[in-house]
């Protein structure tokens, strides 16, 4: 753990901290699992892809830490970061994206902090993506706690963008040349048309599939 003060206590607090964050990971990933089983077996549809979840490396923490000119402590740790615990859902279509937000937030034992919208407010460089930051209780001898998991939902086509844009901004530590931002933006704009016309022809299909339904009904009718 570098850079993170050597003493016993601070130590210690650091490694109960990540505990509550890794269970705390384990908690909404069940929760998710859960949701996405009962969306199945009520709407024969699968909203969610894949999940990823993943804690933030202790070098991170400090790097971070540091950039926004926080000491490197526990108490800093849980109330100037918010991504610590991050779980990042991943769909086929971005209205998947509201009704999977929409169903976590209805969770009693889910307290939504707050929300960013960068879908209906994309970033200048044309990230999109739904930000939550949760608190979930996680249970133990004591008591519950409640902790903190940013939880990120995209499409499949956002997230492969969002994957070559992290890879660029470490390369050029944030400060990447013009071309690279204009052609990263020029790809967004690319995948803003891929996930509507992918959404458009899931429609069609359910509309075709829908219309085949109602013919095979009929045709039952009249030969009854």
């Amino acid at each position: 753990m570098a850079n993170i003060p050597r003493t016993f206590d601070q130590i210690d607090q650091w490694k109960s901290l990540m505990f509550l964050y890794g269970s705390a990971l384990k908690e909404i990933n069940v929760k998710i699992e859960i949701l996405n089983d009962e969306f199945i077996q009520i709407y024969k549809y699968n909203p969610i892809e894949h999940v990823k979840a993943r804690l933030k490396s202790p070098e991170s923490i400090v790097k971070k830490l540091k950039r926004y000119h926080y000491d490197v402590n526990v108490v800093n740790m849980t109330e100037k970061l918010n991504d610590i615990a991050g779980i990042r859902i991943i769909c086929s279509f971005t209205s998947d994206i509201y009704q999977i937000a929409d169903m976590i937030s209805r969770q009693k034992d889910v307290t939504v902090l707050y929300v960013k919208d960068y879908i209906k407010n994309p970033k200048p460089n044309g990230y999109k993506s739904y930000h939550m930051v949760v608190t979930i209780p996680v249970y133990l001898s004591e008591g519950p706690v409640e902790t903190k998991v940013e939880i990120q939902i995209r499409t499949v086509a956002m997230d492969f963008w969002a994957s070559l844009e992290h890879k660029i901004y470490y390369k050029f530590e944030g400060d990447a040349p013009d071309y690279f931002q204009k052609e990263l933006k020029a790809c967004a704009d690319v995948v803003d048309m891929l996930d509507a016309k992918m959404y458009s022809l899931n429609e069609a299909i359910l509309a075709w599939n829908s219309r085949d339904q109602g013919t095979t009904e009929e045709k039952g009718l009249q030969d009854a």
